[in-house]
């Protein structure tokens, strides 16, 4: 992924009828990262501004809209040249001023020769206080939380290499099971956050990976302060916090009296939709019979609620790495709910797009954990933390719909109608098999 984000960053470089970039993301996932990697490696200079940080740059951006004065102003605070062609200016948080954003728009229009990369989180929260991203006027890339393979990628390039280059259909996910399941078994504890990723390869410190995964979720909360309403932080922060525990129940379904007793829906929704819209929870609404377009067969008052990151709903639900080792169905429960999480988390990455589920109550309690459209498909997605199995779900879905195409994904390598776990980020490819 990040490869490839690398080669979209290097066409928006050479497009002569480029637009200002503008990445968003959640906090702490790898944006700043990822442009001043780009800029190190492709332009001559690079210019970096933190908008939040630095007040008298969103000042400067408050007394003109004029690119090239602008340009003048940043030339000489930096008291470097900007050259068209040779200098990326990288302008960070730029959630905190809509003068930014705002200035966008004029640099696209009035001097487009300049290379503009722009960062920002909880873009579409900001937009509640004025803080409006200029659609059509910018190109627009979402960064997420590394996918399991880049996390393979940053440790062993030679054994990414083997999953890529063979595919499915080469013994690659069999000869290196144990490797994958060690990895797959880490990639549960630190999830995809860069900087608890980053951790890990250099420290293999669970406190370490402990202590940085509760930073960035009281990060979180922190930005809620700046960004939404003071009657809505509490909310907020009590819905992050109940997520782990509403998953580990039988029935999966987001029960808002769970959060507090004296709370009902009416009290939650907009907090639950701030949440969703931030990018820091992922909402999946039950369907009761698929039909296309989904969203027309969703019922939005019935829904399970994921995090967007595996590995924070693992510190935030205080999940004991013994849990996700151990083989005694007493910890089934939480194992399931961490593995739904990164196919989860993956399927928002992959297909930008709602997701939904399946459930039925007769005959027999069944229910499939993911529904998703691709192109003229309605595809059922059953994950396994463990062995496939017979997986009763997805069968009785079978037996009603007829789908032309499904997904049962579990640990098992030796079988052609189960995509393995460790292979989830690759789905598209499989689904072509």
């Amino acid at each position: 992924m990040q490869r490839i984000l690398t080669d979209k960053l290097i066409e928006w470089k050479n497009d002569p009828n480029r637009k200002p970039l503008l990445v968003q993301g959640i906090g702490k996932c790898g944006k700043t990262y990822l442009l001043r990697e780009f800029g190190a490696n492709h332009f001559v200079n690079v210019l970096y501004y933190n908008i939040k940080e630095s007040r008298h740059i969103a000042d400067l951006f408050g007394q003109t809209s004029e690119p090239l004065q602008i340009i003048k102003h940043l030339s000489i605070l930096s008291e470097k040249d900007i050259i068209p062609g040779d200098t990326l200016i990288i302008l960070d948080d730029v959630q905190a001023c809509g003068k930014v954003l705002e200035a966008l728009r004029y640099f696209h229009e009035q001097a487009p020769q300049y290379h503009i990369a722009a960062a920002g989180s909880y873009l579409e929260v900001a937009a509640r206080h004025g803080v409006a991203v200029p659609s059509g006027a910018v190109e627009l890339m979402s960064l997420y939380p590394m996918s399991f393979y880049e996390f393979v990628l940053a440790q062993s390039p030679m054994l990414a290499a083997h999953l890529t280059e063979g595919g499915f259909n080469s013994k690659a996910y069999r000869t290196f099971n144990k490797q994958l399941s060690e990895k797959f078994f880490d990639y549960q504890i630190t999830g995809g956050m860069p900087e608890v990723v980053q951790s890990w390869i250099d420290t293999k410190s669970i406190e370490t990976v402990d202590r940085l995964q509760t930073q960035i979720i009281r990060g979180f909360e922190s930005d809620f302060i700046e960004l939404v309403p003071s009657s809505m932080r509490t909310k907020m922060s009590c819905i992050l916090g109940s997520i782990p525990s509403q998953l580990v129940k039988g029935n999966r379904k987001f029960m808002f009296s769970k959060v507090k007793k004296s709370w009902r829906a009416k009290d939650l929704d907009d907090a639950v939709h701030l949440l969703v819209r931030a990018g820091l929870i992922y909402k999946v609404e039950h369907i009761e019979k698929p039909s296309v377009p989904l969203t027309g067969a969703a019922n939005p008052t019935h829904f399970k609620l994921y995090m967007c990151d595996a590995g924070l709903l693992r510190r935030l639900g205080m999940f004991h790495l013994f849990y996700i080792g151990s083989e005694n169905t007493e910890y089934s429960q939480i194992k399931s709910v961490i593995a739904e999480n990164i196919v989860c988390c993956e399927l928002k990455r992959i297909y930008a797009q709602e997701l939904y589920y399946w459930s039925a109550e007769k005959p027999g309690k069944a229910e499939v954990d993911f529904i998703i459209q691709d192109g003229e498909f309605v595809i059922p997605i059953e994950v396994k933390a463990g062995k496939a199995g017979r997986a009763r779900s997805l069968l009785q879905y079978q037996m009603r719909f007829a789908p032309k195409k499904a997904v049962l994904t579990g640990i098992d390598t030796d079988k052609d109608d189960v995509l393995p776990l460790f292979g989830f980020w690759n789905i598209k490819e499989w689904l072509k098999r």
